[in-house]
């Protein structure tokens, strides 16, 4: 299992390069640079930031430039952020919007599953309905609406929460639910159908007639069997809650890597942004191995 997990991080490698490639060029063939917004500054002085940061190469030579500076490590400085290069910004949000990601995860599994697997269950029943009623609900709210309606109800009017920032454990339980409830939803109703299609097979109408208890039958045979489609969802959707936090974290204030993302996008932050984006498809690379490893154990006919 070791010598799959490291023989497919080497896959993952030249997908990196791809990304980091086309990332690069893209941004340099959009109209506009990174100084355009500032204040009109005399020319000499524009050539010499330009100068600063090689902006005034040709797009191959910084190209290289950077790839040589990613092979030792260093992903360059912010031009936006004077004094403090991209790798710093990272490290230092970087724990933040996993803690945020991780937490909205669990948001996901322990109420998307449980919820799933109760409608498919109870089919046609009351809870069948409100399952499918919540969960098309959550789906269909936006997270920004979501972090609103929390703050405004049980912060503002109950004070049960914190409304904002980033200090202690109880500031990351709204966020946290803000940001996975839409994909809690997206999860329960997977279930759902891949539970009520497991229980209709004939393994699970034979594990019956020997009298199994439904509890065995539900978490040893069809649970485990279900899982499939829901475990490849929740790879790169992890990768997604990781970094895709931005607007929950500007609607609670919380300093992470999204926050730095939307001002590096808007601020026309080269190093910023592909920084940003390595560490997004680092993510999604991962996560797809660990995909793949969870199907073998799922499904031994699945080799790693």
């Amino acid at each position: 299992m070791a010598a799959y997990f490291f023989k497919r991080v080497l896959y993952g490698i030249p997908v990196l390069f791809v990304v980091a490639t086309l990332t690069f060029f893209i941004m340099r063939w959009a109209p506009g640079g990174p100084f355009d917004t500032e204040k009109k500054l005399p020319p000499e002085i524009v050539a010499n930031i330009e100068a600063k940061y090689h902006l005034d190469q040709p797009a191959v030579v910084q190209y290289l430039l950077y790839i040589k500076g990613l092979a030792s490590g260093d992903l360059g400085p912010s031009y936006k952020y004077i004094g403090r290069d991209v790798s710093d910004i990272i490290s230092d949000t970087f724990p933040v919007s996993v803690v945020l990601g991780l937490s909205a995860l669990m948001v996901v599994v322990f109420v998307g599953i449980p919820a799933g697997m109760a409608s498919a269950y109870w089919q046609g029943s009351p809870v069948d309905r409100g399952v499918v009623f919540a969960a098309t609900l959550g789906i269909s709210v936006p997270s920004f609406v979501l972090g609103t309606v929390l703050i405004w109800g049980l912060s503002h009017q109950l004070h049960w929460f914190p409304p904002a920032l980033w200090e202690g454990p109880k500031h990351i339980i709204l966020p946290a639910i803000a940001l996975g409830a839409p994909f809690a939803g997206y999860i329960a109703r997977l279930t759902r159908s891949a539970i009520l299609e497991t229980l209709s097979a004939d393994y699970v109408r034979t594990a019956r007639a020997k009298g199994l208890s439904e509890p065995v039958i539900l978490f040893k045979h069809v649970l485990k069997n279900s899982m499939s489609p829901v475990v490849s969802v929740l790879g790169p959707l992890t990768a997604g809650l990781v970094t895709g936090s931005f607007v929950v974290e500007f609607i609670f204030s919380i300093p992470g890597m999204g926050r730095f993302f939307i001002t590096a996008v808007t601020n026309r932050d080269y190093p910023l942004i592909m920084g940003v984006t390595l560490v997004y498809s680092v993510l999604i690379v991962l996560a797809n191995i660990v995909v793949d490893m969870i199907y073998a154990w799922l499904d031994p006919r699945v080799s790693v």
